[in-house]
């Protein structure tokens, strides 16, 4: 009787086991069509470097050498990088002939009129460090710091008639000249083949360590401000309907005080990070001036999780090991989950493996912390990512990464996005999965709509339409679990009935986005399909 007993209780032990392992395989997937409606920008699918494969809708001009870069003679500097070389490096970059470089402006002509020919937008970066190479030859010693004879001042206004053909012996380059001469070359901001957008320079937080033949000393908070303020008004004065971009931060380290900047805790009053002090700053300068002096906060950010001990980009981007690549796949969460972070400082409870979650978890989710000091320092001002990477370019983890980031830009109204890094066949596929999934030029819905995830740690989920015409919708659906197959119990909330269904996808196997022949059965627009591990996929619900 007893070892019947212990094998009755042992079958429904396994009976408890498997129901519950098959409970927590299905995630619930709830779309309402007519909640929160939201523009997607085009731009948040952008780039540095063009991703082989992909058609970018915008486009950055940008990164430590153009700090450097003098316009007038195609020059620019690598900074701690390579050896404070100032030589022609971007000329080489963008294929730039040896007797086109004598051209001003070439490298940002040559990059801007690939813009013009795929219809991007284009963010090109000012600089504003105070100086730019005056030569090509080489190394750049610490006794050679500026102001030498190896550097050319920047000015952002100059005193006389601007010129088509720069003086490149004066010993100065002018901000006001570049706009100029590329206003007289493709039209301002309003003609299709203007230049849409000017970045305040790189980096200003890292100026000392990357730039320190050019700027050794720290960057100061007024510094940044009256330089930012200063060069806005250039810009708006030429071409008012040009954006402008700033600060672009290099990370959470300048987000938080402009890295240690010399005088932050001297004007921060109760201020309780950078971002927040710089709005309020910008705003001032703007109603002062009549003028709005900022349109885009600007920050750069490259995830601090890590996997195995391992970051998931820089020294673990190439990684694919299981651990890194869990890691990889769940960072995006920290830009929006308010319940992917520890509770109690200095021990990680949930969340990512870093020292931001470990330390800073008040300051998490990133974006909604961002647009509410925006709502209230500066309120209208948009927000961009100009550099971004999550690693994992050739595997199915960075796939599942930048799918995820880009959903989550989409959803949550970031206006422009460019990421930095080389091309993989993965990243490929993630841009693709929403701009050109069918290989025919279709397109992921430009307005966003309400799709929610009862587990979105292992299924998250992102829904649009076209305009207001919800006949089409799209839902990007992932399965970022390491090892099993997810059921989506998919029930949408709209009086149209959906009658049928189209699915493209990639996955583990293959970084090829293909037509998927899965089994899905719409009735009274509920309906379940089986999504296997590591896999992304578009569903277009007809």
């Amino acid at each position: 009787m007893k070892r019947y007993i212990a094998f009755c209780l042992s079958v429904l032990y396994l009976f408890s086991a498997v129901y519950a392992a098959d409970k927590a395989s299905t995630v619930n997937i709830t779309i309402d069509t007519k909640q929160e409606r939201t523009p997607i920008s085009p731009y948040i699918y952008g780039a540095n470097q063009d991703v082989d494969g992909v058609v970018h809708p915008a486009r950055r001009l940008g990164g430590n050498r153009m700090t450097g870069y003098n316009w007038e003679t195609n020059a620019s500097n690598a900074g701690s990088d390579w050896k404070h070389s100032s030589d022609y490096f971007m000329c080489d970059v963008y294929g730039i002939s040896s007797i086109d470089r004598y051209t001003p402006a070439a490298v940002i002509s040559a990059f801007h009129e690939k813009s013009i020919e795929h219809k991007a937008y284009s963010a090109i970066t000012l600089q504003m460090a105070g100086y730019v190479s005056k030569d090509t030859s080489g190394e750049v010693s610490e006794s050679e710091k500026a102001p030498s004879n190896r550097w050319a001042q920047v000015k952002f206004k100059k005193d006389g008639k601007l010129s088509l053909n720069p003086d490149t012996k004066d010993n100065y380059v002018y901000m006001d000249e570049l706009i100029n001469y590329l206003i007289k070359k493709y039209g301002d901001a309003s003609k299709t083949t203007g230049i849409k957008g000017y970045i305040l320079d790189n980096e200003p937080d890292l100026w000392a360590s990357t730039h320190p033949r050019i700027h050794p000393q720290k960057t100061t908070c007024k510094e940044l401000i009256e330089k930012s303020v200063e060069l806005s008004k250039v810009i708006k004065s030429l071409d008012p309907k040009a954006e402008v971009f700033g600060y672009t931060s290099y990370g959470f380290g300048g987000y938080l005080s402009l890295k240690d900047a010399p005088d932050w805790n001297t004007v921060k009053g109760n201020h309780d990070w950078f971002i927040s002090w710089y709005l309020e700053q910008m705003k001032k300068a703007s109603d002062k001036f009549g003028k709005r002096l900022l349109d885009v906060l600007n920050l750069n950010w490259y995830s601090e999780a890590r996997g195995n001990n391992l970051r998931i980009n820089f020294d673990g981007a190439e990684d694919t090991s299981r651990e890194v690549s869990i890691a990889r796949m769940q960072a995006p969460r920290t830009l929006w989950d308010p319940t992917y972070k520890t509770d109690i400082k200095g021990q990680i409870t949930n969340g990512e493996d870093s020292w931001i979650n470990q330390w800073f978890p008040e300051y998490l989710p990133l974006i909604p912390k961002i647009k509410a000091d925006i709502d209230k320092y500066y309120p209208g001002t948009k927000l961009a990512f100009t550099e971004f990477d999550y690693g994992g370019k050739n595997h199915i983890s960075g796939g599942i990464a930048l799918t995820d980031v880009l959903g989550i830009f989409g959803k949550y109204g970031i206006y422009f996005a460019t990421r930095w890094g080389d091309s993989g066949d993965y990243i490929t596929a993630a841009y693709n999965i929403y701009l050109n999934y069918d290989g025919k030029g279709s397109k992921y819905g430009n307005t966003n709509v309400k799709a929610v995830s009862s587990d979105s740690a292992n299924m998250p989920v992102y829904a649009s339409i076209n305009g207001n015409n919800d006949s089409n919708l799209h839902l990007i659906l992932i399965n970022r679990n390491y090892d099993k197959k997810l059921t989506a119990n998919i029930n949408i909330k709209n009086t149209k009935k959906y009658l049928k269904a189209e699915i493209y996808g990639f996955d583990s196997k293959s970084a090829d986005i293909k037509k998927v022949n899965a089994k899905i059965n719409i009735k009274n627009n509920i309906c379940t399909l089986d999504v296997p591990p590591l896999t992304v996929y578009h569903l277009i619900l007809k």
